[in-house]
């Protein structure tokens, strides 16, 4: 139950990034990943996993958001 409410509550934050173009590298790596054949629906999975990774580890290390960190990751994503 828990998994599937973090699932919503990181697609929210997903669908409100690219609804903002803020950072803007999050549509550009949406588009980036369909134009490579992805579905929208796995590559959006695909960018909140990223997602997901940094909010772990700014809760992990207690540490502020790294934005230059998340669009590496975002950059990284195939």
């Amino acid at each position: 139950m828990a998994n599937l409410r973090l699932k919503k509550y990181v697609s929210e934050v997903l669908e409100n990034q690219l609804k903002a173009n803020n950072p803007k590298e999050v549509s550009n790596t949406l588009n980036r990943l369909i134009k490579l054949g992805h579905e929208e629906k796995i590559a959006k999975e695909k960018i909140a996993a990223v997602l997901l990774i940094e909010i772990y580890d700014v809760l992990k290390t207690n540490t502020p958001y790294n934005e230059k960190r998340y669009i590496q990751n975002l950059k990284n994503l195939k």
